[in-house]
Parts: C-alpha cells; structure tokens; sequence
C-alpha cells in the first residue's frame, strides 16, 4: 500500500513537468501567420472588462475548418466531418480555442494543457485548463487541441469548469472530438492522437486564467 501511494504521488509531480515540456511545442495561431514551429501566438492585450461575442460573431463551419487545417496540418483528415458533427448539435461557435494539451492516465488520468482562446469581436485571451480524465484512457500524450466553444457570453465566463457530456466522444481519421457543458455553454474539444487519449472519457476541464498544476 505505502509503494503504490509513494508511485502515486511520484505520477502527480512528474505530470505537471511534463506538460511544461509539451506545451514548449510550437502551435499556429489562426488565420495567416507563421509556420509551424515559429512559437505560439502571441496574446492580445486583454481588454479592461469583459466582453460580450455578439451573435454576429459566430464562425461559420467553413472559417473554422480552414484554422483546423492550418492548425493540425496534415493531420486533419476528418476534421470537417467532426466539425459538421458538432455544428448539428450545437451550431455555430462564437469562440475557439487553439493549444497543446498533455496528459497521463497512470493513476485516474490527468490532462494539462496552455492556449489561446479567440473570438471575432470580443478579444482573445490566454487560458489554462486542468482535469482527471476518468473512462478508457490508454498512455499518456501530448496533442495540439482545438476547442470550439458555443453560446460563450463573455470571454471570461471560460473560466468554468466544464463537466463532460456522456456519449458524445466522435471518432473519424486522425481526430476525434468530446463534448463539455456547463450553463449553457459548451466546449467541444478536437484533439489528434485519438487513440492514445479520448477513448470514453467523462471527466471535466477546469479553464483558469493562469497556470496551475491542481486539476482540482
């Protein structure tokens, strides 16, 4: 009992460790920019207050398969049909996030991960997210992640914690996507390395403004 609470504890300090290294990787931001591997983009100065997307900031399906694309490049085979998949269910999104997740599922299952979170018109912010991930996890990963984010009334009303949405895990190509919700907003997460990660995972994802190791 005292080796496996001591490798337990062992787990926990390394994951967040680990993620740092993960979360080094370069990422694109959306639209044009540079290449892959030129570092992650860089945020906007956050506005005083924070503000409403309006429901003319929505992106259409098309805006948000063409940053998918550049995002996770030649990885993105399926990304338009998962895209059509979550916009059936929830419509358009008036928000998206693009980062580097990295996780463990040694113990319950551990997911860190850094990025950005744009919107048309009500500024971008940096966010931070932490989570057990419980179900069918298999390994540990680290994955570039694009969220799309539904009904956001405020660009800090991210900062939830998100539950996820049992039977929403979508698998097709490289990619697969989950669902999260809470007050009406929902989170939907596209991740790649689908067979290391999504399995059947439930969970949720705490959204913070700044880093933390605590999941909880």
């Amino acid at each position: 009992m005292q080796t496996m609470m001591r490798t337990t504890l062992l787990v926990l300090a390394l994951v967040p460790w680990g993620t740092e290294s993960a979360l080094a990787q370069a990422y694109p931001p959306p639209g044009s920019g540079p290449p892959p591997g030129s570092g992650p983009p860089a945020a906007s100065s956050p506005p005083l207050a924070s503000n409403p997307p309006s429901q003319s900031g929505q992106y259409s399906s098309n805006e948000v398969i063409d940053a998918g694309h550049r995002f996770f490049g030649t990885i993105s085979h399926g990304l338009a049909e998962i895209i059509e998949k979550a916009g059936s269910q929830w419509g358009l999104p008036n928000g998206y996030v693009l980062g580097q997740e990295a996780g463990g599922a040694w113990v319950a299952g551990l997911r860190y991960g850094e990025g950005m979170l744009f919107t048309k018109n009500a500024g971008d912010r940096r966010v931070y997210w932490q989570g057990p991930s419980l179900g069918f996890d298999f390994g540990g990963d680290g994955a570039r992640t694009m969220m799309l984010v539904y009904d956001l009334p405020a660009t800090d009303a991210i900062y939830q914690r998100f539950v996820g949405i049992e039977g929403s895990a979508y698998f097709v190509g490289g990619l697969g996507m989950t669902a999260l919700s809470f007050n009406n907003i929902v989170v939907v997460p596209v991740r790649s390395g689908v067979g290391l990660r999504l399995g059947a995972n439930v969970g949720y994802l705490k959204f913070t403004p700044t880093s933390t190791w605590n999941p909880f």
